[in-house]
């Protein structure tokens, strides 16, 4: 790049572009700048009609447009004047014996392939939308931005008018890299669209930060020290209704809580801390709930984030306030209940659309590359459990066994759920030995005065040995519910028999990491 710093004047320019609002002031300037002006179709006759008098492509190329106006400018007399690098003696003489004129500045844009795509156009009429010359000339400008200037965009036209102004009619190196990167932004942006357009019925793994919208800056990323963007679709997020600017952390907390309540049909109420549920009960009358959710772990709760599955009352954010949290997920709120739950500046209030579908796929960057998932989107009813112990799970055991089953599954690994009459009592998440996260979870327990007495016990993988089902056992857990699969299963089994215990293999693994 460095060896070639100077300015270059525009002489010869190629405008072919859809979109012709802004394009007046540029064709005004560049003509009274004495700049030849080749052009196409219908932005020839734009052209002409500001009073300019612009070349037709095909005198250059000497062939009219054809096949319908698909080829026009796919000719090497006009990639010639575009890829042709000035300071190459072998380009030149190239250019000199087929009689090919260097082109400075080329304007040009795509058909909108995305537009027709939303409209409901035919299938016929989307595919005339994808842009072959077009895309091509981009390309080719953006490729050699030593020499010429790439306008891709009607966006770019101001910045294009106000820097030829300023620079009499010349580009500077850094200039001509700029748009290039723009060129290079929007063509990536283009494919991508129409290769979602072929995928939709194939739903073939794709990730691409040009397939999303522009990035939105967050105040900083999981630390202080780290900057952060948001690359998707913005309106798919829940719509804020009241606090401080969205974090990168709250953004983590956010997919985390819709995950959870989805996996909730009755009414229900959760509270995570760290992407964990910390609290989580359900009851038909939400504030039973919600004091239900909050005895099982008030010291996590606080700055938490609480997220329900039905309208907030004003009774009900009366009784949230009282609790210090960041943010509040809800399908609705009452205008009362917003009254109050507003009494907080920075509290981030949001309404998350029930009927919105989350993403099929799931994606992780690691290792200077990104892996991707299919969304773990089971959840298993009783009616799929395997009974493996002689005692059978009585009704209230086989409802919180199934509780506890939906909130293992969202619980970082290694896992441990512990529960009683709709209600999360303990858990232990993120260990590396699955005892540890039963140990865990019972000290939380007793260190809250809840008795696990009857309570059952969820674990996001198989027992290998006998250990955790003793513990629970000793610490009043009468049901358990674990995936199976280990070749040591009877071990466990053996214990849950021989003490009375029931327990059910789903014959499904949650692990979280």
């Amino acid at each position: 790049m460095t060896n070639n710093l100077r300015n270059i004047p525009i002489r010869n320019a190629l405008i072919s572009v859809y979109h012709k609002e802004g394009l007046g002031p540029v064709i005004g300037f560049l003509v009274r700048a004495g700049v030849r002006i080749y052009s196409t179709g219908g932005s020839l006759e734009y052209i002409k009609s500001l009073g300019a008098e612009p070349i037709p492509v095909e005198d250059l190329t000497g062939y009219p447009s054809i096949l319908g106006g698909r080829v026009k400018t796919l000719h090497p007399t006009v990639f010639g004047g575009i890829l042709g690098k000035r300071d190459d003696p072998r380009d030149r003489a190239d250019m000199e014996h087929w009689e090919i004129g260097p082109l400075d500045l080329v304007i040009v844009d795509l058909y909108p392939f995305t537009e027709t795509v939303a409209s409901g156009a035919s299938h016929a009429d989307i595919i005339e939308k994808i842009d072959i010359g077009g895309i091509s000339l981009i390309r080719a400008a953006a490729k050699n931005y030593r020499d010429v200037m790439v306008v891709p965009d009607k966006s770019l036209y101001t910045e294009l008018l106000d820097l030829l102004q300023s620079q009499d009619c010349h580009t500077t190196l850094s200039d001509r890299i700029y748009f290039a990167t723009q060129a290079f932004k929007i063509s990536s942006h283009y494919d991508t669209a129409i290769f979602q357009y072929f995928n939709r019925d194939m739903n073939l793994p794709a990730f691409s930060y040009s397939s999303f919208e522009t990035p939105v800056s967050l105040r900083y990323g999981e630390n202080p020290h780290q900057s952060a963007l948001y690359f998707g679709q913005a309106g798919n997020l829940p719509t804020q209704l009241h606090g401080k600017e969205i974090s990168y952390n709250n953004l983590l907390d956010i997919e985390a809580a819709l995950k959870l309540i989805r996996d909730f049909e009755e009414p229900a109420i959760a509270i995570l801390k760290h992407n964990n549920a910390c609290g989580c009960a359900c009851c038909k009358d939400l504030t039973i709930a919600w004091e239900r959710a909050l005895t099982a772990d008030p010291l996590s709760a606080f700055g938490g984030i609480i997220v329900v599955n039905r309208p907030i009352t004003k009774i009900l954010a009366r009784q949230m306030d009282k609790l210090f949290f960041e943010i509040i997920l809800a399908p609705s709120f009452e205008q009362d209940a917003l009254e109050v739950l507003q009494s907080k500046k920075n509290r981030i209030i949001l309404v998350y659309d029930q009927q919105q579908q989350l993403p099929e796929k799931e994606f992780r960057s690691l290792l200077d590359g990104v892996i991707v998932q299919d969304r773990d989107t089971l959840v298993e009813s009783a009616s799929s459990f395997t009974q493996v112990t002689h005692r059978a799970p009585s009704k209230t055991q086989l409802e919180d066994l199934v509780f506890a089953n939906k909130l293992v599954k969202h619980t970082k690994s290694n896992a441990i759920v512990l529960a009683a009459n709709g209600m999360l009592l303990a858990s232990g998440m993120g260990q590396t030995s699955r005892v540890d996260a039963l140990k865990h979870a019972i000290e939380k327990a007793r260190n809250r005065g809840l008795s696990l007495k009857d309570a059952v016990m969820a674990s996001d993988a198989f027992f290998p040995f006998p250990d955790c089902v003793e513990l629970a056992h000793k610490a009043g857990i009468v049901a358990v519910i674990q995936p199976g699969g280990s070749i040591k299963d009877r071990l466990s089994i053996d214990y849950c028999n021989a003490n009375n215990m029931a327990m059910v293999f789903t014959g499904i693994r949650h692990f979280k990491h």
